[in-house]
């Protein structure tokens, strides 16, 4: 006991520490699995992955995914009609991840068996030199 007391901050420091390094992988428990611009782009190749940009109507305007649908979080629940077959491929995003990953939770919900998140979201798209359309 007289260990703790002498040593509090060093302890506080050391589960402070631990508790961000685990951080990363409670977050992206939800929402994953993930998929990075590679590996989305062959799914859409190869598998016609369909992709789902749950951002507002405004942001999607401003930028989107060639080919993406818009389908913002808010109405996800409500509108199912983007996919005919509940094992295609969906491949949902957002700006940084947190949208799509409540996203692609509720999408799990509803029976949708191959439901991917795209990791670091438009911009990590947009890094990669994918093409945007407006």
């Amino acid at each position: 006991m007289e260990f703790v007391r002498n040593n509090l901050l060093l302890i506080v420091v050391a589960l402070a520490s631990g508790a961000m390094l685990l951080w990363p992988l409670v977050r992206r428990s939800g929402g994953g699995p993930y998929v990075d611009p590679a590996g989305a782009t062959q799914l859409i190749n190869r598998e016609d992955a369909l992709v789902l940009d749950v951002r507002e109507p405004g942001e999607y305007g401003a930028g989107h995914i060639l080919g993406a649908r818009s389908v913002p979080l808010a109405r996800i629940g409500e509108r199912a009609d983007f996919a005919k077959r509940k094992d295609r491929p969906l491949i949902v995003y957002c700006d940084g991840g947190a949208r799509a990953s409540k996203a692609a939770a509720a999408l799990r919900q509803q029976g949708f068996t191959r439901v991917l998140s795209l990791s670091g979201g438009l911009g990590a798209w947009q890094q990669a030199g994918l093409p945007v359309e407006k």
